[in-house]
């Protein structure tokens, strides 16, 4: 089990990593959906997103990913908020067609059956294919180069990424 997690680490912390962003998304987006944003559902989970991205760059930077690298930090973060608007693009896609396309609210469908589209649209199909494409997209273009960046080891010291196991996939 230990041969897994290190040979999947970075995967395992993405998941970590996602995990915590889909709580920050799902609390900031049910918060402004009962309060401020009642009449804006696809706007609450965008904001939701994209709050719970700024985290996840930090995160992903210097925890999932902290191992590769291969760009200056200003293009790295660039790239990461323009995949992750795309990706914010394809989470909004699935509330967007069950509201808009699909007509999944009130008064066409009773309140339950709109709260419980918009969760498995927004929060879990969403999510889902975002986290797809982030995935992807940022081991091939946001953070290219394996082994870039040393990591840091319990004594304050740098290590060789190979010496444990995260060889370049």
């Amino acid at each position: 089990m230990a041969q897994l997690s290190t040979k999947h680490r970075e995967l395992l912390r993405f998941a970590v990593v996602g995990g915590i962003s889909f709580v920050i998304t799902t609390a900031v987006n049910y918060g402004l959906k009962i309060t401020v944003l009642n009449k804006n559902p696809v706007t609450a989970l965008i904001i939701g997103v994209l709050v719970a991205t700024v985290f996840s760059y930090v995160a992903s930077r210097e925890w999932s990913f902290d191992t590769r690298g291969g760009r200056e930090r200003q293009h790295e973060a660039a790239l990461f908020f323009l995949i992750s608007a795309i990706s914010l693009g394809l989470n909004a896609l699935p509330m967007f067609v069950s509201r808009y396309v699909l007509h999944l609210q009130v008064p066409n469908v009773g309140l339950l059956t709109q709260e419980v589209a918009d969760f498995v649209s927004g929060m879990i199909i969403g999510t889902l294919l975002g986290t797809a494409f982030r995935w992807w997209a940022l081991k091939k273009w946001v953070f290219p180069q394996a082994g870039a960046r040393p990591r840091i080891v319990r004594g304050g010291g740098r290590s060789d990424p190979d010496i444990h196991g995260d060889k370049a996939a």
